[in-house]
């Protein structure tokens, strides 16, 4: 896996992580957009709209790098509004929010950045910790320029709250590319009908688990990473481990299909997995561990 794709992989999982939980508060007013990487020579906070509001977190053990989403401050007033079972703010052309809507903003965001942390831990394949958010208002886009430091890679992920524009940015600095494209690859593999049939296997899709890290989840669980290593028409794969074919009832096929599964839980929530092991059929729970610290 090239670290293009790598990137994209962890835009989309998090996005959709990003999309759950703005949808729980905001319902169908919340659309996740497209995801794209962004070019070294552009800032990826460059056309912000302002007045803006920003929550930023910086991982931490697990990975480096730092997930900012921003907001228009229009947005984030009819996002409050509406996780208060309101139709309309009560002030909307107030220059800034009142204490009670940036209360329910930061708890909004909060939620968004701790299930992005989880979106990410299931692309990686290791768990990821995340630092306290810290919550910033900017009323001209030059102050939003100046405040995150400038990382090697990043990907932008476009949402519409309410009619207002918002995105997220995941700021990635090398070391994190590194980690992501070496775990993407020894996490396992996707199986195809065609792999399926070159390794006379009993199911034609779901994932390979190739890795269970000492003290993960899934190790926790019982979950049986493969052994011995083989190129198969082409492509590098762990034999010998589970496969994952169902999480809570929906069918996988690809590690999208796994990542989006688990982005919608909260830590501490137990997922159901059906999983193949030698030809035969068996569930499993996975708590999903605390990422928050």
């Amino acid at each position: 896996m090239n670290v293009d794709e790598a990137l994209i992989r962890l835009g989309e999982s998090t996005s959709e992580a990003v999309a759950g939980i703005l949808q729980m508060f905001a319902g169908d007013a919340a659309q996740p957009g497209p995801v794209a990487i962004v070019s070294a020579d552009t800032d990826p906070l460059a056309s912000v709209p302002t007045p803006a509001v920003a929550a930023s977190v910086s991982y931490i053990d697990g990975v480096t790098g730092g997930n900012v989403f921003v907001m228009t401050l229009d947005g984030a007033r009819k996002l409050a509004a509406a996780m208060m079972g309101m139709e309309q703010p009560e002030d909307p052309d107030a220059p800034e929010l009142s204490e009670l809507e940036l209360s329910a903003v930061s708890e909004a965001m909060n939620q968004m950045m701790a299930s992005a942390a989880i979106a990410i831990s299931s692309v990686l394949g290791t768990d990821v910790e995340i630092g306290t958010p810290e919550t910033k208002t900017f009323n001209e886009q030059a102050e939003a320029l100046s405040v995150y430091p400038k990382t090697p890679h990043a990907v932008r992920a476009n949402f519409t709250v309410c009619g207002e524009p918002c995105r997220l940015i995941q700021l990635v600095p090398n070391a994190f590319v590194v980690r992501m494209t070496a775990a993407l690859d020894d996490l396992g593999s996707e199986v195809t009908p065609a792999l399926a049939k070159a390794l006379n296997m009993s199911v034609d899709h779901g994932v390979l688990i190739g890795k269970v890290e000492p003290g993960s989840p899934a190790a926790k669980a019982g979950l049986k990473a493969g052994t011995t290593q083989a190129t198969i028409q082409g492509q590098t794969v762990v034999l010998g481990g589970d496969v994952i074919t169902k999480i809570d009832g929906h069918e996988i096929t690809t590690f999208d299909d796994l990542a989006n599964g688990i982005s919608s839980k909260k830590p501490g929530d137990t997922v159901q997995l059906e999983i193949v092991r030698d030809g035969h059929t068996m569930t499993v729970n996975v708590t999903l561990a605390a990422h928050t610290s």
